[in-house]
């Protein structure tokens, strides 16, 4: 049961900011081979740990990234993060897909840039920000289909 709550909090942790979604899938994964459910290898436990830990230093990353190449800045990074909480709890689905873009208009509109400027560095934390949410989902649906093929096993 602990395991199966730490796949849905993992999963829900990939859209979630303050969550850490890979690392706490992975973490069903050792909850469940201490059961006789599963007989996971070394090697593939190793293996996912280490995807777990990429994708979340990557989340990190990738909007950082995706920012400085279209010209943002810090300001719009905060912008970004704040828009997708807000956007979470105000606008649900649709809120967490348009609250980082409007977030980190506004950020780099605070900054002083041209609006131009502000869309174009707004659209570079938008995409970081979604390949990184793309990532941990990509990653953590991986480990529930390990979970759940060793379970049904």
């Amino acid at each position: 049961i602990l395991a199966i709550i730490a796949l849905a909090v993992g999963l829900l942790g990939c859209i979630l900011p303050v969550l850490p979604g890979p690392p706490v899938s992975w973490v069903a994964l050792i909850l469940v081979q201490f059961t006789h459910y599963a007989d996971f290898s070394t090697r593939m436990l190793v293996y996912t740990a280490i995807a777990a830990g990429v994708v979340t230093v990557l989340d990190f990353i990738v909007p950082l990234w995706g920012t400085r190449r279209f010209g943002g800045s810090k300001k719009g990074i905060w912008g970004a993060t704040i828009g997708m909480v807000t956007g979470l709890f105000f606008f649900p689905p649709v809120g967490i897909i348009v609250g980082p873009f409007l977030g980190a208009l506004a950020g780099e509109m605070l900054a002083g840039k041209q609006s131009n400027a502000s869309f174009r560095a707004a659209l570079g934390s938008f995409l970081g920000f979604l390949l990184g949410v793309g990532l941990k989902l990509i990653t953590s649906l991986f480990i529930t289909a390990i979970f759940i093929k060793e379970i049904m096993a």
